[in-house]
């Protein structure tokens, strides 16, 4: 109905069609002919989050994109990297965003960071179909909870299952070594700025083991992707600051290849 604060839902009675999960698709086992997305990885400080993703795409063995974007604003206070089909990942994050945009315009008020967190659940669910055929969705949610005055961090499952993580996060195909990665860096009392270097640290560890996960690329100057969301509202971290945070972290590397030390106590 037009009144309808789901933009989804009121698209779903009006123009079925143009969803991106009523759309037909040939029987059988379509994953290797789509670009995927990879590695996003999430960490919280006091004040905020951070999410940063690589930027390589990939169709099998083949990189398909050497500088894809894979981390967007949702709205003011939260962002939403995505993992799997990079053609329907980037679909569904336009309508996310336009499912927040119009939630917020019908009710004269922003949605609670579980309400946006269970309004992307509702649209990975509505995907279940072309999951299952390999077109598989899983992005990785966060934002600063302005009720709870904190940085949150949302995963899923391709059903539509959400949960909620603790500290830090990551997904994609590079996500077991990035989350190896913050196991050793992450600290709780991290500054914004400590936090985007242990973002960056654990994107580089999962490319160094994860073929899909592309790491810092000197020679075309193409590097993660970084935002940060705190009271004040989100924002991209300039690429010429992320590109001298890795260079800064390449050279530390250069004396260390697998990365700072960790704490034994």
């Amino acid at each position: 109905m037009p009144g309808s604060a789901s933009f989804s839902e009121f698209l779903a009675g009006q123009a079925p069609d143009l969803l991106p999960s009523r759309r037909a698709v040939p029987a059988g086992h379509a994953g290797d002919l789509a670009p995927h997305a990879t590695t996003i990885v999430a960490a919280t400080f006091p004040g905020g989050v951070v999410m940063a993703g690589d930027r390589r795409a990939t169709m099998g063995n083949i990189i398909a994109q050497r500088d894809i974007e894979k981390v967007f604003p949702a709205d003011e206070y939260s962002v939403v990297g995505i993992a799997g089909t990079a053609g329907l990942a980037v679909e569904m994050v336009r309508l996310f965003q336009t499912e927040l945009e119009h939630y917020e315009k019908i009710e004269g008020t922003t949605l609670s960071m579980d309400g946006k967190a269970n309004r992307l659940a509702a649209l990975i669910r509505a995907n279940l179909g072309l999951a299952m055929q390999g077109l598989a969705v899983v992005p990785l949610f966060a934002g600063f909870d302005l009720a709870a005055d904190q940085g949150r961090i949302f995963s899923y499952d391709v059903t539509g299952g959400r949960y909620e993580e603790q500290a830090f996060h990551s997904v994609g195909s590079g996500s077991l070594f990035a989350r190896g990665s913050l196991k050793k860096l992450y600290r709780e009392d991290f500054s914004a700025d400590d936090c985007v270097m242990a973002v960056i640290q654990a994107l580089y560890d999962a490319a160094d083991d994860d073929s899909a996960t592309g790491g810092p690329d000197l020679t075309r100057r193409i590097f993660p992707v970084v935002h940060v969301v705190t009271a004040e509202g989100g924002h991209r971290v300039p690429e010429a600051e992320v590109a001298e945070i890795a260079d800064r972290m390449l050279a530390s590397r250069m004396q260390r290849p697998d990365g700072p030390a960790a704490a034994l106590i």
